[in-house]
This record gives C-alpha cells, structure tokens and sequence, in this order.
C-alpha cells in the first residue's frame, strides 16, 4: 500500500472543496482499496502510545465554535479490533495498549477522509501520539510500521508540518510568513531527499515559532520513518501551500500509483474562513 501525510489544516475542509480537499479526493481515488487504514492524527495527543481497538469508533468532534454544520458530520467507519494486536506485534518490543472505549475518529482524521474515502466502509483504527516521547522516538516507530504496508494497510500521518495558531493572520487566507516558508522549504527537502534527517529539523533556527507545540508536527515524523525503512522509496508532494500567515498545508506520498494526478498544484480556492472563536484546530 502507498502511504501519506496529510496537512488537515482547518476543520471547515471538511465541508469545503479547495484545492486541498481536492488532492486529498485524488489520493483516495488513486490508491488500492486498503484491508484498512491506520491513521496517526495530531489530536490524539496522549501520555501513552495506543490504537483503538473498538468495532465501531464514534465520530468525534473534538472542538468548538464552528458552524452546526461541522458537527453534523459523521464518519461511521468501522473499526478493526484484531489489528490492534497485528500492530502490537509490527512493533514489538515497543509497548502499544488497546483502547477499547475512549477514544474514536477524531477531526484529524475524518475530514480527511470525507474527501478521500466518502463512503466510510473501510475499517478505520488510530495510532495515538504519546506526548512523552522524544522525535526520534515516533521516527523510528513509524519505520517499524512498515510491514504494515505490505498487508494490505494504508497508512495516513494528519497533522501541518508548520502550525502557529497564535500566529495567525486572517488577511494571508492562502500565504505564509517568510519563517513559515524557511522551515517548510527545508522540511520539503528533507523528506524527498534524506528523511532520516527530518527529527533533526528541531536544531532549524524557525522551529520554535513554526512549531510552538510538536502535536501536528509529529504526524510527519511517521511518514519520514516510513520512507526511511523503504530502500527506494518514491516520495513525491500531492499538494502544497499555505493558509493564515502560519500554517503550511503540504502533503506527502509514498509510493503512490498516480503521483501526477492533475491539479494538484494549480490556483487553490482560498482556505475557509474561521469563526472568530474557533478553537482547537
């Protein structure tokens, strides 16, 4: 199975179509149909490393002042209980608990794949991010996520490689900053050309304020380490961009079927506005 990195952004993608939302569509209608997809969402940020493990996640909406119309979505995929333990076993000696009732599809997730798998019918598990763990660490755990792959389960990191909510500027819709765009340049390089080195992107003099908090950050590390355990990967951008001064929307394959899929790069709608109170995006 290829396997991605998806810059989520704005919970409003959801229910928009932008050039985003667009490539996400592209990448779902370009990919095998997974067994099932384990999704690494930087909302799910814990003390610990865990999968669900429910048969049926419920679809959570895990923030606040958006419009109705956000939290009438639901995701209603099934779960996959007995990949918890095919996961378990992929990482071993690394410790991976079963959640088996707290958590679900949470918005770094779903409004992904409302765009890239509408239909809700593949089984859907999510690896959370444990908070206490170095960067190196999620590197090398997502390389061990690698067999993974091979049997027939998509992997997706959701996150933003640049995410400054304190930063935000409402005029820069489609722009980022001058720091926003020095270390997405450089993560960029990183992940096509050695992505064993994108951990050290914390050492980069635009970390503190392109990363304030490492939650969405982290996702990406999951695909390097990916990329990292594959001997010839094929790495390739399916979108790139910025939105509100402070965010960076690029996303990532590896080993996509179609890696050239038209529009992935042309003239974007603008990013959907937020609510004046929105928060926890």
């Amino acid at each position: 199975m290829p396997a991605a990195f998806v810059g989520h952004g704005n919970p409003m993608n959801a229910v928009q179509v932008n050039r985003y939302t667009a490539a996400w569509k592209a990448f779902g209608e370009a990919v095998p149909r997974p067994r099932a997809i384990l999704v690494v969402s930087a909302h799910w940020y814990i003390n610990a490393t865990a999968v669900t493990a429910m048969p049926r996640p419920r679809t959570i909406h895990d923030f606040y002042g958006f419009p109705p119309e956000l939290f009438d979505v639901q995701y209603p995929a099934p779960g996959l209980p007995e990949l918890a333990t095919e996961i378990s076993d992929a990482v071993h000696p690394t410790w991976i608990g079963a959640d088996l009732d707290s958590w679900g599809i949470d918005h770094g997730t779903w409004s992904v794949l409302v765009h890239a798998f509408p239909d809700a019918t593949i089984p859907v598990v999510q690896l959370s991010i444990n908070a206490d763990k170095p960067l190196d660490y999620h590197l090398e755990l997502g390389a061990k996520l690698a067999p993974l792959r091979e049997r027939g389960i998509l992997v997706i990191a959701s996150g933003n490689v640049v995410h400054n909510l304190r930063g935000m500027n409402w005029t820069l819709a489609d722009d980022g900053y001058d720091w926003a765009r020095r270390f997405n340049e450089d993560a960029k390089t990183r992940m096509l050309t050695n992505p064993t080195e994108f951990a050290a992107l914390d050492a980069h003099r635009d970390f503190t304020q392109a990363v304030p908090t490492p939650d969405h950050f982290i996702p990406a590390l999951y695909l390097a380490g990916l990329a990292a355990a594959s001997s010839k990967p094929d790495i390739d951008v399916l979108v790139d961009g910025y939105a509100y001064g402070s965010m960076s929307m690029t996303a990532y394959t590896i080993d996509l079927p179609c890696p050239n899929t038209p529009e992935l790069g042309g003239s974007p709608l603008p990013p959907a506005e937020l609510p004046p109170d929105a928060s926890n995006i």
